[in-house]
């Protein structure tokens, strides 16, 4: 528990690491011989014989540091170290660090100053005694350790003695620690040190990408005895994510443009009947309004300027909907004797969920499920389209966005080739015009372009039915019968001609005078070439005949005039293929939404904003392992076969409000499946991802500085698509969720426990069928992973009520399998740091021989860990759980008193 103090706004300046001298002075001072990557000082603590205030008084004792800086007379406080209680010889087994970018020299004094505290509810307490030392003594001294004694506040007592060790990470495996565990067996001691400044000691190199994704960590130094009685040294790392707002911004920038484009579709549909038009005006209307709210809520971002992440008091607020809640990497370095350094990452962050939308209704899920089944009943008002032909008409829309401007590129180089006569390039440039042309054609091979122009036929003026209204007409499984014929019947008026009559033969020709025209482009550049006795261009279908007027003109010398008629043939069909395929879809669309205005919208925004929450923790999860898996090949080349796996471990429960919330983020997680990442070589030094492409199929761009993208395999560098396994299991562990297994309804949470185990189990196939087993970590056993997978299935199967067993197994075969881990509750604190801190101390014990008697005291020690939502006036505020919250935890989260304060 950290000691309160008032401090005044000019003490809380004194927090700051930052450089006081000019620089004439720093070249005078003398600067501490560390590498880069290394703190610039670490030093551990002990008292002896301290002197209490009264013979019967028990000391429960505290070390504060501060530091004065060369030229300065007064002290500014840096940290202080954990309570140690009923002892007049205190082992402190903090550590205090200096980050490489602090400002110490040799000649900068620290301050040590011992605290008894009386009353911790009081927060009340009284000063023992202090010393001062220089920073050159404590490392010029030949045992790199001092010895001060401690005077009282009129410098004439001495009242005990304070010895400082200097500490050196990864110097601890050959040497016997000064104090082994039995020493403080008996002292109720928390093992923690805070700070405000980055370690960076994972970044062997200092690399940038880490500075422009993380920003504004807190460090924490242990020191942890082992089961043979050496010392462990665990530095723990919380830093904000940049990219809590950069991707939220990113993709409402892409879909204002895809909206955009969509309401000019739908815009340019054409003259409709009366009831269509009405539909028609009214959808556009409501998109119209829906644009600009997007483009609102774009100009509230750009203009915000406060913290990197959003706290949880801010999750409500409609500004900030798209960011997520408290996304921050939770990163643990180890050094434990005789085993390598290791690092465990934890990305952790509030559920995916709008919460401003609220969840009166239900999340996502019940939602969607709703909606569909409410399209399926719309009656004459307008067709219904299934879900998978809707999505098909949208990759229908962004084909025609990609290939036409494509097309048309390939054709001016084309030109370009001939009018500069160079043979091999008309040669390149048409290849590449062929299978684009190819790739164009092939996507409007579809039957439910055939059949959403026959609808939109009906829907023009003079098109009438049989019965006098609009019937609805299903077409949801179009794409399963190509030959399917219409199933109304049309009648024209009379004052309707016979030869406008729909034909449907009509989209066959059009679509197929595109291949025709490429096959003339393609005789035209044979002739060419033959007559300059040049090998001509093998064309792909020798058989097909190819139209007279392909032959049949004579040859001029100019190959420009040659080709530059039959180019503009090629882009005349593609254009007519284009305005009739762009109607068409765009009408289907038209359907989707004017079934259920404006809940259509409404859905689509919802989805938008969850999926954002969900992006931006999923990027910057990638972005970190792939930092500290950067050497690691068998990683790589996992990453570009099989992909990752990605797992959440969501906390919420299946009661009130929360069951809204996890449908939500059941959802947001599923529809990560459509994103792929794209690792290209940064040409600037702005290495902020990009994303690009559209609703269901996201592509996001990371960049690398040069050295780091030379390390990649060359698949990866070549652009290979990497893909991302989303996975998510939920167990609901406090009050609300024992209310739910008594009174209420725990079927979503095993539905989504159920549906992801199966993910999982294909997942590990996959990997099974096409990685190495070497390729997992050599630390870690790699023929238990199926019989963790058949467990993980037992305990899902079990419905045992808070079975936080689902959670410890899904996360031991997430790091077995280099996978991504995520925790998740309601606001990302008091439940995720339960669980975080129990994995933490879990895995020191598993993997780094944890004593057995410090585990608590570990976990306790972690638990104190600073608040996310700590504001510069509290600093060193603690975690604190709620008195309910807690109170629902099960017994295997365990809590103490010290880690449960009033909210």
């Amino acid at each position: 528990m950290e000691i309160k103090e008032e401090t005044t706004a000019d003490e809380a300046q004194q927090f700051l690491p930052l450089v006081q001298a000019d620089h004439l002075a720093e070249s005078k001072l003398t600067s501490l011989k560390r590498t880069a990557s290394e703190p610039k000082l670490e030093f551990s603590l002990a008292c002896k014989d301290l002197v209490a205030p009264t013979r019967d008084r028990k000391l429960n004792t505290f070390v504060q540091i501060a530091v004065v800086h060369p030229g300065e007379q007064t002290s500014a406080r840096y940290s202080s170290t954990e309570i140690v209680e009923g002892t007049r010889d205190p082992l402190f087994l903090t550590g205090v660090t200096f980050p490489r970018d602090y400002p110490i020299y040799e000649e900068t004094k620290i301050k040590l100053t011992v605290y008894d505290v009386k009353d911790k509810s009081q927060d009340t307490r009284s000063f023992l005694g202090c010393a001062t030392f220089k920073v050159g003594e404590l490392v010029k001294s030949k045992e790199q350790q001092l010895t001060l004694s401690l005077r009282s506040s009129d410098g004439g007592k001495t009242v005990g003695t304070i010895d400082v060790s200097l500490v050196k990470m990864g110097q601890t495996e050959d040497g016997e620690s000064d104090h082994n565990a039995a020493d403080v067996q008996g002292q109720k001691c928390a093992l923690v040190y805070e700070c405000t400044s980055p370690e960076n000691n994972s970044c062997k190199d200092n690399l940038p990408l880490l500075n422009a994704v993380l920003k504004n960590p807190i460090c924490k130094l242990y020191r942890f005895p082992s089961s043979d009685n050496k010392w462990m040294c665990v530095r723990e790392q919380m830093s904000e994510s940049t990219l809590s707002f950069h991707i939220p911004k990113e993709l409402i920038n892409l879909h204002i443009k895809e909206d955009m484009r969509r309401n000019q579709d739908l815009k340019e549909l054409g003259e409709l009947s009366p009831h269509w038009d009405n539909m028609h005006k009214t959808v556009i209307a409501h998109c119209d309004q829906m644009l600009t709210l997007y483009q609102d809520m774009l100009a509230e971002l750009e203009k915000y300027t406060g913290s990197s992440f959003k706290s949880s008091c801010s999750k409500g607020e409609k500004t900030l909907e798209f960011v997520p809640v408290n996304l921050h990497l939770q990163r643990m370095y180890v050094h434990s004797p005789r085993l390598k350094d290791v690092l465990y990452d934890v990305i952790t962050v509030g559920a995916p969920a709008a919460h401003f939308q609220g969840f009166k209704n239900g999340g996502l899920q019940k939602l969607l499920n709703k909606f569909e089944s409410e399209r399926r009943n719309t009656g004459y008002q307008c067709i219904y389209y299934s879900p998978e032909n809707t999505a098909k008409a949208k990759e229908v829309l962004s084909n025609i966005n990609h290939l036409q401007p494509l097309i048309s590129s390939h054709t001016d180089l084309l030109l370009n080739s001939a009018r500069q006569h160079l043979p091999d390039s008309l040669k390149n440039s048409l290849k590449t015009l062929s299978e684009t042309t190819e790739l164009f054609v092939h996507a409007f091979k579809d039957q439910l372009i055939r059949n959403a122009l026959l609808a939109l036929y009906m829907a023009r003026p003079g098109c009438v039915l049989k019965n006098p209204t609009v019937p609805r007409i299903s077409v949801e499984d179009s794409g399963d019968q190509p030959n399917q014929e219409h199933p109304h019947e049309i009648k024209r008026q009379d004052s309707i001609p016979h030869h406008s009559e729909y034909d449907e033969e009509e989209w066959d020709r059009v679509w197929t005078n595109v291949g025709k025209s490429l096959n003339c482009i393609i005789a035209m550049v044979d002739r060419l070439l033959e007559k300059e006795n040049i090998p001509s261009v093998a064309k792909e279908n020798e058989s097909d005949p190819l139209p007279a007027e392909c032959v049949a003109s004579p040859l001029s010398g100019d190959w420009y005039e040659q080709l530059y008629p039959l180019t503009v043939t090629l882009k005349d069909c593609i254009g007519e293929v284009v305005t009739r395929a762009r109607q068409s879809m765009s009408f289907v669309l038209l359907q989707e939404l004017a079934c259920s205005l404006p809940q259509c919208l409404m859905l689509t925004l919802r989805r938008d904003i969850v999926f954002s929450q969900a992006l931006a923790g999923l990027v910057c999860g990638f972005i970190i392992k792939l930092h500290s898996s950067l050497h690691d090949q068998g990683f790589l080349q996992q990453l570009h076969t099989v992909g990752l796996i990605v797992q959440y471990e969501g906390l919420l429960s299946t009661y009130s409000e929360e069951i809204g919330m996890l449908e939500d983020m059941a959802v947001g997680i599923s529809d990560l499946q459509k994103v792929i990442f794209k690792i290209t070589e940064a040409k600037s030094n702005d290495l902020l991802p990009v994303v690009t492409g559209r609703r269901g199929h996201y592509v996001i761009e990371i960049k690398l500085p040069e050295k780091m993208f030379e390390l990649l395999p060359q698949e990866i560098k070549e652009g290979k698509p990497l893909h991302v396994h989303p996975v998510l299991f939920n167990v609901g562990i406090n009050e609300q969720q024992t209310l739910a297994e008594r009174f209420g309804d725990t079927s979503l949470q095993e539905s989504i426990n159920q549906e992801n185990v199966e993910l999982l189990k294909e997942y590990y196939k996959l990997f099974t069928e096409k990685m190495p087993p070497d390729c997992l970590p050599h630390f870690q056993e790699q023929n238990d992973l199926k019989g963790l997978l058949e467990n993980l299935h037992q305990n899902i199967q079990a419905k045992k009520r808070k079975n936080v067993e689902i959670m410890w197994l899904a996360a031991m075969i997430c790091r077995k399998l280099n996978g991504i881990r995520f925790t998740c509750c309601k606001s990302a604190k008091d439940r995720t740091s339960m669980s975080v801190t129990l994995e933490q101390c879990s895995i020191l014990r598993d993997e780094h021989q944890l004593h057995k008697d410090f585990f608590i005291r570990a976990l306790d020690c972690m638990r104190r860990m600073p608040h996310r939502e700590c504001t510069e006036e509290c600093q060193m505020q603690k975690v604190c759980f709620q008195h309910d919250t807690a109170d629902g935890f099960p017994k295997v989260l365990p809590t103490t008193r010290g880690d449960i304060w009033k909210s």
